[in-house]
């Protein structure tokens, strides 16, 4: 069955949201409340090949970093003298341009260090037309860790275990779009319940959150196109957050949605007044990606109520640590914060710095009980 939000749905509003928070009021604008590390990431692709877009990051432990990248990019013969290790600092990686499915999912150490590759999961990826695979996820819930893998442009989700070593499951028909209980159209992510539900941001084309119960059958789904109350224009990403709430962020809407764990209701938004990427619930914040034409990428923080807190911008070109977007976001368990960027081609590893705010930091994501 489909899921529509019905006007009814606003009064639940009353108590758990402030009314509507102007796109335009960012709120309090600061410095980044972390360094980053320099060339924290080392390249290990073969001669003449660079990193891809970096799209999805998990932080299992600061020592096992596993990273989701499109395939790594074929330098030109001969390399240009402005290539410095990253093929974004020669073109932007997102067009797929020199893009070869190679080493598609790769895991680093806490000093960035190549610790594996998981290259037999590359035929998963190989042939592409488009740009691949999006997102990794691991249920906080699973005692196995299994570790999903959304690939957008071949309508599919895998999942993994957690040595990377088994494909468990695959979810959707290889390049195959497709509207009804088994097929997606380019998903973009997954969340996870406590009762063993997961939901699946489905997606670019499609704009639904599917909903798999317990046992990963097909149970129900919410959302349609358009830019109403529970109306999506591109479901990019999915977090939990107290007071039984489902985040979404509805990309090219410039907002995050916000919606019933206990019947999908709609239940307001928070106006981000950009492109809504990723988002992690912290405590009583909620911190999402965006990217502003113009002026870049940047990681907003919210109250639960919708209010801006804290807002800083990721660094610029005459910058070395230079972020063209924040894709993907992740924390480890010691508080270090990740960004993959899926246009320059790299990730890049933050540390608090000493005398941060800590009420500025990413702290571990909200886990409902």
């Amino acid at each position: 069955m489909r899921l529509t939000t019905n006007t009814l749905a606003f009064s639940v509003l009353i108590g758990l949201l402030a009314g509507p928070v102007s796109s335009q009021d960012v709120g309090p604008t600061g410095p980044i409340p972390y360094d980053i590390v320099e060339g924290w990431a080392k390249p290990f692709a073969g001669e003449d090949f660079a990193f891809g877009g970096n799209s999805g990051v998990y932080a299992e432990s600061p020592d096992r970093i596993i990273v989701l990248q499109r395939g790594e990019t074929r330098l030109p013969d001969p390399v240009p003298a402005e290539f410095n290790g990253w093929a974004g600092s020669l073109w932007n990686v997102l067009g797929g341009r020199g893009r070869t499915w190679q080493n598609c999912i790769y895991v680093l150490d806490r000093d960035g260090n190549l610790v594996e590759v998981w290259d037999q999961w590359d035929y998963l990826f190989e042939g592409s037309d488009g740009p691949g695979p999006h997102r990794i996820r691991v249920s906080p819930y699973d005692p196995e860790h299994r570790i999903w893998i959304v690939h957008e442009t071949a309508h599919q989700i895998f999942v993994l275990s957690n040595d990377g070593k088994e494909l468990l499951r695959t979810f959707g028909e290889k390049n195959v779009s497709g509207t009804d209980e088994t097929h997606f159209g380019l998903p973009q992510d997954v969340g996870f319940l406590p009762d063993g539900r997961v939901l699946i941001a489905d997606g670019y084309e499609n704009s639904r959150v599917m909903v798999l119960d317990a046992d990963w059958n097909y149970l129900t789904e919410f959302g349609r196109p358009g830019d109403g109350p529970g109306e999506f224009q591109i479901v990019h990403s999915i977090a939990m957050a107290p007071g039984g709430r489902i985040l979404v962020a509805d990309r090219d809407n410039n907002r995050i949605q916000i919606f019933s764990q206990s019947d999908y209701s709609y239940m307001g938004e928070i106006p981000t007044g950009a492109l809504s990427l990723d988002i992690i619930v912290s405590g009583d914040r909620v911190f999402a990606s965006d990217v502003v034409p113009r002026q870049g990428p940047r990681l907003r923080q919210f109250d639960l109520e919708g209010n801006p807190v804290y807002t800083w911008y990721a660094p610029g070109q005459d910058s070395p640590n230079w972020f063209r977007e924040m894709h993907s976001i992740g924390v480890d368990p010691e508080g270090n914060f990740y960004a993959a960027d899926n246009q320059n081609g790299r990730i890049q590893k933050f540390v608090p710095k000493a005398d941060a705010d800590p009420n500025l930091l990413v702290g571990q994501p909200y886990i409902p009980l």
